[in-house]
């Protein structure tokens, strides 16, 4: 929740007052999602969180003709503190996310070891894809980003290729991790 937090809260250090369809446009128009684990779908159930949290206020509601009416929130001097606090966390932590498919590697099907290859070379086959995918959208997104976020946008390229050359290793030692697995399960019988 902590990046959403930290977006959201930007965006009404930067935007001023709004309500949560002029928070969505912002994620859509600055493509947020593309880059970043926030979905254009948690934006509301954030924007209230953090309103409940006393970090927005509601300042106002806003109709514009047959529209549905709109609750207008504004950052708080509670929400400005949280937000430089979270600036400053978020650029400190470094964060490695566990990967559940080590698990299920580590714990694999006996009865379905032979098919560990396939399995690997399909994931490889839609790394490449949203390796692609990222790449094309950096291009496209350079001349109209800022150097930071270009950056950002590299980042998950890089990890994007450092997990493609870890499952091309996985993949040369398949037939080996295959074997090891049979023979600890026959030594476990």
């Amino acid at each position: 929740m902590s990046s959403i937090r930290l977006f959201i809260l930007d965006a009404f250090e930067r935007y001023g007052a709004m309500h949560g369809y002029e928070l969505k446009r912002i994620v859509e128009r600055e493509r947020i999602d593309q880059w970043t684990d926030i979905s254009v779908s948690a934006i509301y159930g954030a924007l209230r969180r953090v309103a409940s949290d006393g970090l927005l206020t509601a300042e106002q509601v806003e109709r514009e003709g047959k529209r549905p009416t709109r609750q207008v929130f504004a950052l708080t001097e509670a929400g400005r503190l949280a937000l430089a606090e979270l600036r400053r966390t978020e650029l400190e932590t470094v964060m490695v996310n566990a990967d559940p498919f080590d698990l299920a590697l580590t714990h694999s099907d006996p009865a379905r070891l032979d098919e560990l290859p396939a399995t690997i070379q399909g994931r490889l086959a839609r790394l490449r894809v949203l390796l692609s995918s990222r790449q094309q959208f950096s291009d496209w997104a350079g001349p109209h980003i800022s150097l930071a976020k270009a950056h950002a946008l590299c980042h998950r390229e890089f990890l994007l290729r450092a997990e493609i050359a870890w499952h091309e290793q996985l993949l040369d030692a398949a037939d080996d991790i295959i074997g090891d697995e049979r023979s600890r399960n026959e030594t476990h019988q």
